[in-house]
């Protein structure tokens, strides 16, 4: 593993998560120091762990400005936290409106303010690079048939929220690549979590590689796009899917 990202000061949010562990293990493994912006931990002296709500303005306020005033400068920053309320999964038909919105700001207005903030030191550098993590299902419509057999689906929300920040993020590019500036995408395609077997039986028979994602198939690419590799690339969307979005 090459040290190409040497030196580098990166924040991740929801690092303990499932996806989250893999982008940090490799981000470390690259050479970075990473800040892990999670919920469900203290902050600690160094802030390789720092406590933050990402749903929260104070919250990420508090956590970037520790930041900044430990490491003087951001290099890169991965949107990667999920958060969403308990009914997330709910049929369409099922929607609350008042969840339907909550979770539009959990998820789409809580990755814009943490671009924001990180945006402001950014361009004081005149340097860095900005992931967001997005969907397949940002891209493409839903195939409902591979939840047959379950009593899952995919949430209407989330096909909105991740689109909405796949375009979002076209526009950052456009308007900070003048500060040598990078944002960017990565969607993954289905992720294998202990799925119900049925589905990802389903999954698997639709996808080309004939499998799941694992999360270290997914981190590679966030690390790439973190790194001076990927100088000349921005505004846009890498589709880590087997192929998914192929056919």
């Amino acid at each position: 593993m090459n040290n190409r990202l040497q030196d580098k000061i990166i924040i991740i949010t929801g690092g303990n998560g499932l996806l989250g562990k893999a982008m940090v293990s490799r981000i470390l493994t690259e050479g970075a120091f990473c800040v892990n912006m999670d919920i469900n931990h203290e902050t600690n002296k160094d802030l390789s762990q720092v406590n933050c709500d990402i749903t929260n303005q104070d919250s990420i306020n508090h956590a970037i400005k520790l930041v900044v005033d430990t490491y003087s400068r951001i290099d890169g920053l991965v949107n990667n936290a999920y958060p969403r309320t308990k009914d997330w999964g709910n049929k369409f038909e099922d929607i609350q409106f008042d969840s339907w919105k909550k979770n539009v700001d959990m998820q789409m207005n809580s990755s814009f303010y943490m671009c924001q903030k990180v945006l402001e030191q950014m361009k004081i550098q005149k340097s860095g690079s900005v992931i967001n993590i997005t969907s397949i299902y940002g891209v493409v419509g839903n195939d409902f048939t591979v939840y047959e057999g379950t009593d899952g689906t995919s949430p209407a929300a989330y096909s909105a929220i991740k689109g909405g920040i796949i375009n979002f993020t076209r526009y950052l590019a456009s308007y900070f690549g003048k500060y040598n500036i990078r944002t960017n995408c990565v969607s993954p395609g289905g992720v294998f979590d202990h799925q119900h077997e049925t589905f990802v039986t389903n999954y698997e028979k639709k996808v080309p590689m004939q499998r799941m994602g694992t999360p270290e198939d997914i981190a590679p690419s966030v690390a790439f796009l973190l790194s001076d590799d990927s100088k000349y690339i921005t505004g846009q969307n890498i589709i880590v899917d087997g192929g998914w979005t192929a056919i």
